[in-house]
């Protein structure tokens, strides 16, 4: 909730933001109902208060990909392997939003059926916010599981070297508060969208995120970026550098999402992920995992729902530390932003207003008015 979005903010409603996303899709190929989930799970990030992974990564990372044609618009989502609680997906490069939405679908359907469901993805393309698929099964009174890996920007633990994703490993439980817990991180110490959002805010990187090629940290926000892409910097997993504060601990989940990932499915791993093939861009060839749990198929639901709500109040009130306002349990920080944002919108700084200015130009978009 507390990232730094910088200067010159102006706060567009979701609605309108959600619908430009969704016609900029279908001005470089994706067909309607695509495009609207696509835009859909874009501005759930934005709703939440994650703006690493929203409107602010339209451009760069779907619309641009498009457009250099290491991402397909129109998907072929194709079952190459199914079982009456799982199935292997082929995802063709598509639209990573889209194979998601699917993907857990189909893991729900299985689920009603026979109380669980899984599905193991590759060659497929970044899919947004993990929350996302989470949260869908949450609202059928499911447990959701999903996992993702990405390229390369992490270094193992005692490495430098950027050899694993960011690589989330996200759980959506439903309870009797008004939202479901949700715990949808990375399984490094930071991730490439949240130091987007430091770069375009002009701010400097907390010491520990990210280290060079002799094992320290940097701190130039735009200078990581670029030197990710070389290689000659890393994050760091969970835990930070080395091994006194537990690094090895997210390096091993990190490297579990990695597993689940790839060797399900017969998908890409590690450096195969990189998205460049002697010296031109490809496709980044990524695989997921996604996982529904019937409730109901262990226990009666409210009875569930009542205890992990019970849990999570108990924690909530649980003694503080000094100076300490509060306690907070996952998914409470962003049910807590989208109260806040619902009236106020999507923030949008100066750099990205350039960006959306210049696909509106590109589309011929003129419906809209933006203030800006």
């Amino acid at each position: 909730m507390a990232q730094p979005i910088g200067e010159g903010i102006v706060w567009m409603p979701f609605d309108v933001m959600e619908k430009f996303m969704a016609d900029a899709f279908v001005g470089v190929g994706v067909p309607a109902a695509d495009a609207r989930v696509c835009a859909r799970v874009l501005i759930t990030s934005d709703k939440r208060g994650i703006d690493s992974h929203g409107v602010a990564r339209f451009k760069t990372i779907y619309y641009d990909r498009i457009k250099d044609g290491i991402q397909q618009p129109v998907t072929n989502f194709e079952v190459v392997r199914e079982g009456p609680t799982t199935a292997v997906i082929d995802g063709h490069d598509g639209m990573g939003h889209v194979i998601a939405e699917r993907a857990m679908r189909m893991c729900i359907r299985k689920a009603k059926k026979y109380g669980l469901g899984m599905a193991a993805v590759r060659n497929s393309t970044h899919y947004g916010i993990a929350g996302y698929y989470s949260l869908m099964a949450c609202d059928a009174d499911m447990v959701g599981i999903t996992g993702t890996n990405a390229r390369p920007s992490v270094a193992p633990t005692f490495g430098v070297e950027n050899m694993l994703g960011t690589n989330p490993l996200t759980f959506g439980l439903p309870t009797d508060e008004e939202f479901p817990f949700v715990l949808d991180c990375a399984t490094s110490l930071t991730q490439r969208g949240k130091i987007e959002v430091y770069a375009r805010a002009g701010k400097t990187l907390p010491s520990g995120w990210v280290i060079d090629s002799n094992g320290q940290s940097k701190t130039d926000s735009r200078a990581v970026l670029q030197e990710l892409i070389k290689g000659t910097a890393a994050l760091t997993p969970l835990g930070g550098i080395g091994e006194e504060t537990a690094a090895y601990k997210g390096y091993g989940y990190c490297t579990v999402v990695e597993i689940l990932s790839a060797a399900l499915q017969g998908g890409s791993f590690l450096k195969m992920l990189l998205g460049f093939e002697n010296g031109k861009k490809v496709p980044y060839h990524l695989g997921h995992f996604f996982m529904a749990i019937d409730i109901s198929a262990f226990c009666p639901v409210e009875e569930f729902k009542k205890t992990a709500g019970d849990i999570l109040r108990q924690l909530r009130a649980s003694k503080k530390m000094p100076g300490a306002e509060r306690i907070y349990t996952a998914g409470e920080k962003e049910h807590l932003a989208w109260l806040e944002r619902q009236s106020q919108g999507v923030p949008v700084n100066q750099e990205l207003q350039k960006e959306i200015k210049a696909i509106q130009a590109e589309l011929g978009l003129k419906k809209y008015k933006f203030p800006f």
